[in-house]
């Protein structure tokens, strides 16, 4: 008689672009399965490569994809520290459909109460958004803007079908602009956000079905 076997649980691919984000995504106490920070460097050429190098292998050929990190708002009355939950993805490669938006968006709204949570695309570009641009890329619905997103969910796509998704914590909004990252100062900490998205990560991470084989 045959054993039955446990069920093979999803692994879970979290992708960022900076070194300060890899600090506060890393640890993977409460995930569903084996969870694996990647962290690219800036730009869409560099989240490319390195998604494509992440899935190259049979250990992560099924795992779920969140991008992560910092981005800039681009709706008036964004607020440093808000976050982000793309209903899709937007780039040079085309749109990507992100999966089960809605669970992802109250799960961050009980793992951060007191934030705003934003749900709408998120639009990809190869450089630092300022002034007149912002306004131009609202005008295409987008709701925030950063140079890795579209370009990591459109990677995993190509690499398989599985579920993708993308949040970001909010630094730079058409009334905060700002210099650099490390002008975050006082009470709205974007790393302390960040920081604190995992528990909603893995609860989205949970409610994901498991690959057929």
């Amino acid at each position: 008689m045959d054993t039955p076997q446990a069920p093979r649980s999803v692994p879970l691919v979290i992708a960022c672009a900076l070194t300060i984000e890899r600090l506060a995504l890393r640890g993977a106490r409460g995930a569903a399965g084996p969870v694996t920070v990647v962290r690219s460097g800036m730009g869409p050429r560099a989240a490319e490569r390195a998604m494509a190098g992440a899935l190259d292998g049979a250990v992560l050929r099924d795992a779920a994809v969140i991008a992560s990190g910092f981005c800039a708002g681009l709706v008036p009355g964004m607020h440093p520290g808000d976050l982000i939950v793309a209903e899709e993805t937007r780039g040079p490669a085309g749109t990507t459909v992100c999966t089960d938006t809605e669970v992802l968006a109250k799960a961050l709204v009980e793992a951060l109460p007191g934030r705003t949570v934003h749900t709408g695309p998120l639009i990809g570009s190869d450089h630092v958004v300022r002034g007149p641009e912002r306004a131009d890329l609202r005008a295409t619905g987008a709701i925030a803007v950063d140079m890795e997103s579209a370009a990591t969910l459109a990677v995993a796509q190509q690499a398989g079908s599985r579920p993708v998704a993308a949040v970001r914590v909010v630094v730079d909004a058409p009334e905060h602009e700002l210099v650099r990252i490390g002008t975050v100062r006082g009470g709205i900490s974007a790393f302390r956000v960040l920081r604190a998205v995992l528990p909603a990560f893995f609860e989205w991470h949970r409610s994901l079905p498991l690959p057929r084989r």
